[in-house]
């Protein structure tokens, strides 16, 4: 499963973005290193870094990290963390529970995603803990649209689709 993963960070003249490669990355601290690293070489500062992660139209993520203070994460699908490393790592900070245990038989039906962490982390960027649950809920709405969506309200669309080229 593909990873796209980018830090976006503000600097005096205006958002910046960067893609990073989460592979080789072991903890939540590992991410909030490599955010405040990668903000550093654009020479943006340490407040409001966004990481956002997405997996083949499967599910996303978002860290924040402002300054030195402890991350922030969303999972759009906590269910995720089964299938994919990289989704593990949000559920580091506790924000995220473990997913429950599912019935071995089903439906046949994708469930509903089951969005977990801290839903008022861009709160301040234009997206409410509420506007982002709604995103995460929408039906026929893929992980990357939800992200351009976020990223378009706090203003930095073009950086983003600049690095999904």
């Amino acid at each position: 499963m593909s990873v796209f993963s980018a830090v976006f960070s503000r600097s005096p003249k205006g958002w910046t973005g960067a893609e990073v490669d989460l592979t080789e990355v072991e903890g939540i601290d590992d991410v909030a290193d490599l955010m405040r690293d990668t903000a550093a070489a654009m020479g943006a500062g340490e407040e409001g870094m966004l990481l956002f992660a997405e997996a083949d139209d499967e599910w996303f993520g978002i860290v924040r990290v402002d300054d030195r203070n402890d991350p922030r994460v969303f999972l759009s699908d906590v269910r995720a963390v089964r299938g994919h490393p990289v989704a593990l790592l949000f559920l580091e900070t506790g924000a995220a529970p473990e997913p429950e245990e599912e019935d071995a038989e089903g439906t046949g039906q994708t469930p509903y995603p089951d969005p977990s962490g801290d839903t008022g982390l861009l709160a301040d960027f234009g997206t409410s803990g509420a506007e982002l649950v709604a995103l995460t809920l929408r039906e026929g709405l893929l992980p990357a649209d939800a992200l351009a969506e976020v990223a378009d309200r706090a203003g930095f669309a073009e950086a983003l689709d600049a690095l999904r080229v």
